[in-house]
């Protein structure tokens, strides 16, 4: 039986930049994958060019950009390996890239340059690589874990499952590291999509449903106090119901049957407004607030109410103040999401309780969990990779320290 210090399960983000720091560190190390392609979700990612870390990201405050039971988890490893260590990788490997939007990194030319970069940080530190290659069993013994694969059986002192979330099943998502986590007792919180777009009863769509394609800079928030999500972002109108960023942001915080609340026109007075060209204009209504939202959006709005269906100055001051109010306070509660075949993440995992902060060791001796798998889900924007290299790497050195 081939016989290896780690074995790490999943090559996405976490688990090749884990297996090559460890390998790196001195590290005998056996990455697996199910997958003919490593890394798919990074392939796929920011458009092709891989938004792969967040420059706003503030490790000392969490909370600000990481949801789970438990945000402030995450605190050692994210100061310990800081979006500044990732761009300096990626300097030295000669990839290229920018600023987007809001700290958000990307690659210059392609995603594959970063993929790149991870699988010569793998040669580096001599890692082996089996791929496509089947998982069947786990068991733990005196001696360690006992992996039981396609390639035939291997074992090692310590196990890391870096196998992410549920999201994007097409480009093969399973749920093997929460299986796995329970197999050994350890607590799941329950898993559910985010960074997903919101869908709405058919009939209550129906007036918003041909305005598919539209899109505009909102304020939108959900739930209250602890569990407030609001974001300044672009939303964009789709055949069954919300997207963009904006929508996948809130949906990380939506629970059914909250409500969501959205100002359509967040740096105008539209009462004020409205009053103003009411006094100067005999335009119809809806043409006058095209002036501030898309036109197709105002006159879907204006069909809401025969009263908005007429010259502005001929419209009941009342009327005016109702249409001012819907907009900068248009409260709708989602049905559902579009699923995991359309999240960017899973929320939920395995319990951070069941973890070590320092390590990513679970309270299973020799049995680590990285990246998306656990209960850490961050923003849209960069969170997610920078949590993945985070954790990777803290536990990669913890596992290069640990006791032979």
């Amino acid at each position: 039986m081939l016989e290896f210090d780690v074995v790490i399960v999943g090559a996405g983000a976490a688990g090749l930049f884990c297996a090559g720091v460890a390998g790196q560190l001195g590290q005998k190390v056996l990455l697996i994958d199910h997958a003919e392609k490593v890394a798919e979700k990074i392939r796929i990612s920011g458009g092709g060019r891989a938004n792969f870390t967040n420059r706003d990201l503030d490790p000392r405050a969490p909370h600000k950009h990481f949801i789970g039971d438990n945000p402030n988890f995450c605190r050692s490893a994210l100061s310990r390996y800081v979006p500044a260590d990732f761009t300096a990788l990626l300097t030295r490997h000669g990839v290229s890239f920018h600023e987007k939007h809001k700290g958000q990194l990307f690659c210059d030319r392609s995603a594959e340059d970063l993929i790149q970069v991870l699988l010569r940080e793998c040669e580096a530190g001599g890692v082996t690589r089996w791929q496509p290659c089947t998982v069947h069993a786990v068991s733990h013994g005196a001696g360690g874990y006992t992996v039981d694969t396609g390639n035939g059986s291997v074992c090692a002192r310590a196990l890391v499952v870096a196998t992410g979330g549920l999201s994007i099943p097409k480009i093969g998502a399973t749920d093997w590291g929460l299986r796995l986590a329970q197999q050994f007792d350890l607590p799941i919180v329950p898993t559910r999509p985010a960074l997903v777009p919101l869908t709405f009863d058919e009939a209550a769509w129906a007036p918003f449903a041909d305005l598919a394609g539209l899109a505009l800079p909102v304020r939108i928030e959900t739930g209250e106090k602890k569990s407030k999500g609001a974001f300044d972002e672009d939303l964009l109108f789709t055949h069954r119901g919300l997207s963009g960023p904006a929508v996948l942001q809130i949906s990380s915080y939506w629970r059914d049957p909250q409500p969501l609340r959205l100002d359509l026109l967040p740096t105008v007075d539209v009462l004020a407004a409205l009053t103003e060209r009411k006094h100067t204009s005999r335009r119809l209504l809806a043409n006058e607030l095209a002036t501030w939202l898309p036109s197709r959006l105002a006159d879907a709005w204006a069909r809401l109410d025969p009263l908005l269906q007429r010259p502005i100055n001929e419209v009941p001051d009342k009327a005016l103040a109702r249409l001012a109010q819907s907009l900068r306070q248009w409260q709708l509660t989602p049905t559902g999401t579009e699923g995991y075949r359309k999240a960017e993440v899973m929320a939920g995992g395995v319990d951070t309780k069941a973890l070590s902060s320092q390590t990513l060791e679970s309270r299973q001796p020799g049995l680590y969990f990285i990246g998306e798998v656990t209960d850490v889900t961050g923003w849209l924007g960069g969170y997610n990779f920078q949590w993945a290299w985070a954790s990777a790497f803290a536990c990669a050195r913890a596992l290069a320290s640990a006791p032979p």
